[in-house]
């Protein structure tokens, strides 16, 4: 991570015996490393975060162009089945009421009388 060698780990471990003294030193490392930690947890965590946000930018761009491709698809299937309706509805509706009296009603029978 900051690309720290050996000879500076024991440098910076002299240098902070030096300062601190023998009695004072563990409970600066302990510190420090609680500081690290801390610190490596905060970058983890915001880096798993960016991450989750990301792929849900992605996914959104994805379902937003999948949305609009199905709804193009969907728009395009219903006009065509209404042209397809409409070339065809002459078949489909009844023929227009016709003024005759209808065989089943009461006038048009060979026994009525006038």
């Amino acid at each position: 991570m900051f690309d720290i060698g050996f000879t500076e780990l024991l440098l910076c471990a002299v240098i902070a015996l030096l300062v601190l003294g023998p009695e004072r030193l563990p409970e600066a490392a302990r510190a420090a490393g609680r500081w690290v930690g801390l610190v490596r947890r905060t970058v983890r965590q915001f880096t798993r975060e960016l991450d989750e946000q990301l792929k849900a930018d992605e996914l959104r761009e994805e379902l937003r162009k999948a949305g609009d491709i199905g709804l193009d698809d969907v728009r395009k299937t219903v006009d065509d089945a209404l042209a397809e309706a409409k070339r065809y509805e002459h078949r489909i509706l009844p023929a227009e009421p016709s003024t005759k009296p209808s065989a089943t009603s009461g006038d048009d029978r060979p026994d009525a009388r006038p």
